[in-house]
């Protein structure tokens, strides 16, 4: 609980609620977002604050940096990797290795095959949405340019696989 003032100067109550979900609050469920467009960034940042989603966010810059994070490679050897993100946001125009090879990576590792990946992107070619599927996204969104727009996708998202959806159990 804390305070605040309300308009006319008067004492307001807020109230804080924290989800919890198997032990975790909502907050403590990291998002690890794959996006090389800093503008598209600092969108979907923005976006998730503007809808109270306050969970860590872990940002790869590149289809590689992802990988590494995921599995304990890289510059991310030392990161635990039995902590993984309880979703994937992922970008498929992306250096290095693009969105789909990100996605076919991580459903065919044991470790990640069942992490609930969103793809977030642009394009709207038929193709991209097919093979995205067809290679097991849980979900494809298109990046709106209205911010408003956006902002209610990724309200909705959030609600979803962060607050309603019940994933696997963790090993």
């Amino acid at each position: 609980m804390g305070e605040r003032f309300g308009r006319k100067g008067k004492k307001v109550r807020e109230q804080y609620f924290i989800l919890r979900w198997e032990g975790r609050s909502v907050n403590e469920k990291r998002i690890l977002l794959v996006e090389d467009n800093p503008d598209d960034e600092a969108l979907t940042i923005r976006a998730l604050k503007a809808n109270n989603l306050r969970n860590e966010i872990v940002v790869a810059r590149d289809g590689a940096e992802a990988v590494d994070f995921l599995f304990g490679t890289g510059a991310y050897a030392d990161r635990d990797t039995a902590n993984q993100p309880e979703l994937v946001l992922l970008d498929l125009n992306l250096p290095k290795l693009n969105g789909l090879e990100v996605l076919k990576k991580i459903r065919s590792d044991n470790r990640t095959q069942l992490l609930p990946v969103v793809v977030l992107t642009t394009s709207d070619e038929d193709r991209d949405r097919v093979d995205s599927y067809r290679l097991g996204a849980n979900s494809y969104i298109g990046k709106s340019v209205n911010f408003e727009k956006f902002s209610e996708s990724v309200r909705q998202l959030g609600l979803y696989w962060l607050s309603l959806n019940i994933g696997p159990p963790r090993s």
